[in-house]
């Protein structure tokens, strides 16, 4: 089978060895040609310092990619998803089933990447949608370490065309869910619970201190999940506490090396141009504090992050506000 992946970066390539690993043709589009010579000619991850299939191919043309297959790979930055969306719909012959694999949020409209897809896509291009997320890292993926992920999908069948085209038994295991939203939401507010745990971790506050920000942010984001429409009980598995769990932790996570940064001292802005991969929690914060707002949601965490991103605050004052709150009892949303 083929698939056409968009974007070559850390995780777009990954995902292309699993799908050569599991015996499918590869073609990924990427707008960097050092990353495009790298894959073609080096036979190396445009990221890592690591051999890939011969088989996996790239290509510097948009209009190539879509032609190649009718299963399109969504493997970009949520900010440029609509642009490259509406000239992916334009180069369509036929129908194509849309898999996304990136976690963020439209911070202009709050729209997940399903809801940006049905905007920009022509119903006569449309085959369906899948996001494939879950607890990941791709430098542990890329060498075939044990990872679970979750394909959601309002069609059953499309999200267990997806189970089946990226499981292996070996390292892979892929859930299916019908809760896309629940998906989408819950993988995208994680990373700015990230950035937060990061920040913490950045001014030397301690574990405990950890542990009280990111588990008091998985309130938030089961309120932001249910808001939009999302199942409260997809924001405790794989999508996000799984991913949480990862990306608030690690310095693998992108996500908690930027919020570590700026709790280090730098500024948003230095703190995103020190960084070599896309950073999708600051923009995330924007539009998760847009949601409490829509909403009326109690965001306290999500609040304080978004004045200290928009440098209405410092980190120190954020933090003193967040504890300055009245008191009162913990309260586990269930359903």
């Amino acid at each position: 089978m083929k698939v056409s992946c968009i974007g070559g970066g850390a995780w777009g390539t990954t995902l292309a060895q699993v799908l050569s690993d599991n015996h499918h043709e590869v073609l990924i589009r990427d707008i960097n040609p050092i990353f495009v010579d790298k894959i073609n000619n080096e036979h190396t991850h445009p990221f890592f310092d690591i051999t890939i299939p011969e088989n996996i191919k790239a290509t510097l043309s948009l209009e190539d990619a879509v032609a190649f297959s009718d299963i399109i790979l969504l493997s970009v930055p949520t900010k440029v998803t609509r642009l490259v969306l509406k000239e992916v719909n334009s180069y369509l012959k036929k129908p194509a089933l849309f898999i996304n694999v990136s976690k963020g949020i439209e911070p202009e409209t709050s729209y997940c990447v399903s809801q940006i897809v049905k905007d920009e896509i022509e119903e006569k291009n449309f085959k369906g949608y899948v996001n494939l997320s879950g607890p990941s890292h791709a430098e542990e993926l890329i060498l075939r370490k044990l990872t679970a992920l979750v394909a959601a999908s309002d069609k059953e069948e499309d999200a267990k065309f997806v189970q089946n085209l990226f499981s292996n038994a070996r390292y892979l295991r892929v859930y299916t869910s019908s809760d896309v939203i629940g998906v989408e939401t819950s993988g995208a507010i994680k990373n700015a619970i990230a950035i937060v745990s990061g920040v913490a971790f950045g001014m030397g506050l301690g574990e405990n201190a950890r542990a009280f920000l990111i588990s008091r942010g998985v309130r938030e984001i089961v309120l932001i999940v249910s808001a939009l429409g999302g199942k409260t009980e997809t924001a405790y598995g794989l999508s996000g506490v799984g991913d949480l769990i990862v990306t608030a932790s690690s310095m693998n996570s992108r996500n908690f090396q930027c919020g570590l940064k700026i709790g280090q001292g730098m500024s948003v802005n230095e703190a995103l141009a020190s960084m070599t991969q896309t950073v999708e929690g600051i923009k995330t914060i924007e539009a998760a504090y847009q949601i409490g707002l829509k909403h009326n949601l109690e965001l306290p965490i999500i609040s304080a992050a978004y004045q200290v991103i928009k440098n209405e605050s410092t980190a120190k004052d954020a933090l003193s506000n967040l504890l300055s709150r009245s008191l009162k009892e913990e309260v586990i949303i269930v359903s």
